[in-house]
């Protein structure tokens, strides 16, 4: 049976008609997260390493609500405006991690939504 889980409240709420996370048979699958401040639901100022930490916040957030962490975490896709910032986002995402090495994609993109630089979607299992 599939799970809308509602919102973590300390997460941006969606921003279109999809759910933050669906969860079926122990497997969550995590909306992809752009740099959104949740009180304000504005994109984070002051170029990629503020945004991917927006993002890793927002991500850990989600995953708290499940009663989960980055320690859960299987699988990663980042969607990157630039890769000439790969080496940055990866800084930040390792230092979110704390030694987990999921499998990951890393693409790059023409756009994201609202202008956002980096976006990052997860699948975690229990």
């Amino acid at each position: 049976m599939t799970r809308y889980v509602s919102d973590a409240p300390d997460a941006p709420k969606a921003i279109g008609p999809y759910s933050q996370v669906t969860e079926k048979n122990g497997t969550a699958y995590l909306s992809g997260q752009i740099p959104l401040d949740p009180a304000t639901m504005k994109i984070v100022e002051g170029g990629i390493e503020p945004q991917t930490e927006q993002v890793m916040k927002n991500l850990s957030k989600v995953l708290a609500h499940l009663e989960m962490s980055f320690s859960n975490v299987m699988s990663t896709t980042i969607y990157v405006v630039d890769l000439a910032h790969f080496e940055k986002i990866n800084a930040i995402y390792d230092k979110w991690l704390g030694g987990s090495k999921p499998a990951r994609a890393t693409v790059q993109v023409a756009g994201l939504p609202r202008g956002s630089l980096v976006e990052i979607s997860m699948i975690a299992m229990r």
